[in-house]
């Protein structure tokens, strides 16, 4: 049974019974604790914390999942894999025990003729949670499962989280008996090589606070509601369905496997070594190829650097099987397209950009490895001479940092040496790295001050008063004077300091919102204050420069902020608060702020939701906030505690930490939020807000751009103005533009479209001379032809098939079409079926052309495409196949 019909089999059992089937979420994890998708239940997690409502009580789906904590272990086991898909179905507050238990039972012992997967009943077991008599009692009483196949486990086996807070609960796991060839009797417990877990039944009804490991955490309260949630491996049940012993050789990793072996030239199960290194080509490039195509692209952090160690592994692993240079991971991601395309068409609908960007990560490796390897060679080499046996970490961070090799990369090479690396002094460098990154970070917002110069400032100066809600200027004192990081009593003109005032009306950055700027004068000088943040809380240090004169510590100061500047900012802000209000009322409670940026005049607001916001949300959120502007609701600010500022329904910004007191910022009845910026008095004070457009920033997060005030007004007019000009240069009113835009957009399409047949047909028009003057080869007619530069790469392709249609079907024909769409050779190769019966394939015949153009290639043994980089090359790449042809046939 191939995986793709288990997987219809199982979401088909269980849509009859009354779940609505959820196609398999993104890789690319929602949930901000998670880098990607790593368990089934994922995705429904908000359910089951009931912080969404789901689509449907019952629910069902085959979800994709990427985990890689034992990366390592792939190909060293048979059981180890980075991608692999659960099916699960899952009940959010509907069913329980009692009924999940019988539908597990029933779709493992129905027979395969009846839509089940047929296992005898008499090789199945279960295990429970120690204490849950009451699942005992289903198993035994309910399905009928004697005593002695139902063993009671503890929180290592039989108790389910996902490592990080969340939901959790007891399970029940079921277990199929392999036989005693797999070794000894007693059930799991005894051996769970012999005994294989198939299907995970987790009751979920806890909802875990702090979770430090596998059997230690926090239960922190019941979940809103009790929930199922079931796990099957798909991989793990083809390998029993199919009669392989692991899931290396089931249909969707073997075809892979197999494809790396014949590339090559390796075959599988003669060398231990070769064999580990086909199974990690195998799984890694499924799953690299599974990642680009939910848009990961490589990348040196987060879930890009997942998908960069797992291609790069996988290069790796072709290289240690003698592929050399060659570039083989095209083949290969082809073959995963091609198995997985059963399960996801979209592959195949994205196939050319999946190649894209596999194949520009297979190529900057291969440049990576050959410098670094060459690195790598002389440091063994210094290594084994001085007797050691052990690359310093010296070694191991400058290829890391120099040449891109990852620690796991230079590990296992130095392995292959018999040599052991500096783990340790490795990472005291990149933590030194890290730690001088975060330096010059923080140099741009508070100078190049050791913290502790602020630490003794703010013990000295005490905690600075903030004015600013109230007011633009006040007098104060210098209270604190750095210059380079270091304190100083008095600072001259063209001095570049830091400030610490007694008391300052400049707001530091803060909440999104961007720092005052201003003046500070004193009896005998001036500072232009350029930024202000808060190194330590209750710390205010005002960044400039001295623009006349001198001033010193003690001295009395005034200090006078930016006030049109202020104000511009504060509309900013409060329209920010406008349009979280709005997106909420749009979009649900789930469009939670995720980040914000309030500048003079202008402000983007990041929020969470699960994909792009229509233009006509964006409308009505326009529409619904320039409303509240014209209503010119009061605005109003206050300091309660947290709780009751939360019982108000005050909005917080998701991962920002508040104290006990909080300050609520509230515009009328409209919105209410928790804010430590500053606002306007009243709504009206906005005048307009004008939203940009919308975009994605990252996954489940996207951003609106929007203008306020003046700078909305002035956009607007720009926008009126530019709309006047077309008037007058198609002669239309205003409200007609759109249609006449469109009308001439549609004649332009119309005519390029002519054009492109106009070509094709040219092109087409030499076909029949092609093929009566095709090359006899030993029997078979062969055409290698260079078509005229621009003609382009789809006119290649139907001048390769039209020429091949023109054969008689009993005489072997292979046509080879060449050309130069724009700047980059393209090749098509056609073999008819007498010529494939020959032993001729258009996908080996196009490679060899590709890689004469410097590229890359393949495709199906009828027809296949490649390209490369070298034009000139062209005349000698369909020289090299015809030579090809010839030899193969004589």
């Amino acid at each position: 049974m191939e995986s793709a019909e288990i997987a219809r089999r199982f979401l088909r059992f269980f849509e009859e019974r009354g779940h609505k089937v959820v196609p398999s979420a993104s890789l690319i994890a929602e949930d901000p604790t998670l880098l990607l998708v790593n368990a089934g239940m994922v995705p429904f997690k908000p359910y089951f914390l009931g912080q969404r409502k789901p689509p449907a009580n019952r629910l069902t789906t085959a979800q994709k999942c990427v985990r890689t904590p034992d990366i390592d272990e792939v190909g060293k086991t048979t059981r180890h894999a980075t991608f692999f898909q659960m099916l699960g179905n899952f009940s959010i507050g509907d069913y329980f025990k009692s009924e999940v238990i019988p539908f597990a039972w029933e779709l493992l012992t129905r027979s395969e003729s009846e839509g089940g997967f047929g296992f005898p009943p008499e090789r199945l077991w279960a295990t429970v949670y120690l204490d849950d008599d009451e699942a005992l009692d289903i198993w035994h009483n309910k399905i009928g499962l004697p005593l002695d196949r139902i063993q009671r486990r503890d929180l290592a086996d039989n108790y389910w989280h996902m490592g990080v807070p969340g939901p959790g609960g007891p399970c029940s796991e079921i277990y199929y008996d392999r036989g005693p060839e797999y070794g000894r009797d007693g059930g799991p417990i005894a051996d769970e090589n012999r005994y294989l877990e198939v299907w995970n039944l987790v009751f979920m009804q806890d909802q875990l606070g702090e979770v430090r490991n596998k059997v230690d955490f926090d239960i922190v309260g019941e979940l809103p509601s009790k929930n199922i949630d079931t796990g099957m491996g798909l991989e793990r049940m083809a390998a029993i369905l199919q009669g392989v012993d692991n899931i290396y050789e089931i249909d969707t990793t073997y075809k892979i496997l197999d494809k790396a072996a014949e590339l090559t030239k390796t075959r599988y199960g003669r060398d231990p070594r070769a064999d580990v290194s086909l199974r990690v080509i195998a799984d890694h490039v499924r799953t690299g190829t599974m990642l680009v195509a939910d848009g990961v692209l490589p990348s040196n952090e987060g879930r890009g650097y997942v998908l960069r160690r797992i291609l790069r592994r996988s290069v790796r692993n072709l290289r240690l099987l003698g592929s050399g240079d060659d570039r083989y991971m095209h083949d290969l991601t082809d073959v995963a397209i091609e198995v997985m395309g059963a399960q996801y068409p979209e592959l195949r609908a994205d196939a050319p950009q999946i190649h894209a960007v596999i194949d520009a990560e297979e190529a900057s490796f291969l440049g990576t490895l050959r410098t670094g390897t060459a690195i790598f060679d002389v440091a063994v080499e210094e290594t084994k001479r001085k007797a050691g046996g052990t690359l310093s970490g010296d070694q191991a961070f400058q290829l890391h940092d120099t040449y891109g090799f990852p620690i796991d990369l230079t590990l296992e090479m130095a392995a292959e040496q018999g040599l052991k690396v500096d783990e340790e002094g490795f990472r005291r460098l990149m933590k030194e790295q890290r730690e001088r990154a975060k330096a010059d970070a923080a140099a741009k917002k508070t100078g190049n001050a050791d913290i502790s110069v602020f630490g003794q400032l703010l013990e000295k100066a005490g905690k600075v008063e903030f004015l600013g809600y109230d007011l633009t200027e006040a007098d104060t004192a210098i209270a604190g004077i750095l210059v380079d990081g270091v304190s100083v009593p008095a600072a001259g003109a063209g001095t570049t300091v830091e400030i610490v005032l007694g008391r300052t009306p400049f707001y530091a950055e803060g909440g999104g919102q961007l720092a005052d700027q201003g003046v500070i004068r004193t009896g005998g000088g001036e500072v232009e204050i350029l930024d202000v943040q808060q190194p330590l809380a209750g710390l205010f240090v005002h960044r400039g420069k001295v623009r006349t004169g001198e001033v010193k510590l003690g001295e009395e100061a005034h200090a006078e902020i930016d006030v049109e500047r202020r104000r511009a900012i504060s509309r900013s802000h409060s329209a920010t608060h406008l349009v979280h209000r709005g997106f909420k009322n749009a979009l649900g409670e789930t469009a939670a702020q995720a980040g914000s940026e309030n500048s003079p005049g202008r402000f983007r607001f990041d929020f969470t939701a699960s994909g792009a916001v229509p233009a006509s949300v964006l409308r009505e959120v326009e529409d619904e906030v320039n409303a509240v502007l014209i209503n010119d609701l009061k605005v109003n600010a206050f300091y309660t505690s947290q709780a009751e500022a939360r019982a108000m329904g005050a909005l917080a910004m998701f991962g920002e930490k508040y104290g006990d007191e909080v300050r609520v910022v509230e515009i009328g009845e409209y919105s209410r939020e928790l804010c430590g910026g500053t606002h306007v008095h009243s709504s009206g004070q906005l005048g307009l807000v004008k939203v940009l457009g919308e975009q994605s920033v990252g996954a489940g997060v996207r951003r609106v751009e929007a203008l306020v005030g003046i700078d909305a007004f002035r956009f607007l007019a720009r926008e009126s103005l530019l709309v006047a000009q077309l008037t007058e240069q198609l002669k239309a009113r205003r409200e007609e533009l759109p249609e006449r835009v469109e009308g001439i957009v549609t004649r332009l399409r119309a005519a390029e479209k002519d054009l492109e047949k106009l070509r094709s047909a040219q092109v087409l028009q030499v076909a029949g001379d092609l093929a009566a003057k095709a090359r006899d080869v030993h029997g078979v007619s062969v055409v290698a032809h260079r078509a005229p530069d621009g003609t382009g790469a789809d006119d290649l392709r139907k001048l390769a098939l039209d020429v091949r249609g023109r054969f008689p079907a009993d005489r072997p024909a292979m046509i080879v079409i060449a050309g130069v769409p724009s700047d980059r050779p393209v090749v098509v190769a056609a073999v008819n079926e007498a010529g494939r019966d020959r032993g001729l394939k258009a996908g080996r015949l196009v490679g060899v052309a590709a890689k004469a153009l410097g590229g890359g290639g393949g495709g199906k043994d009828d027809v296949a495409q490649g390209g490369g980089t070298r034009p000139e090359s062209i005349d000698d790449a369909l020289q090299l196949v015809q030579e090809t042809i010839a030899g193969q046939l004589g």
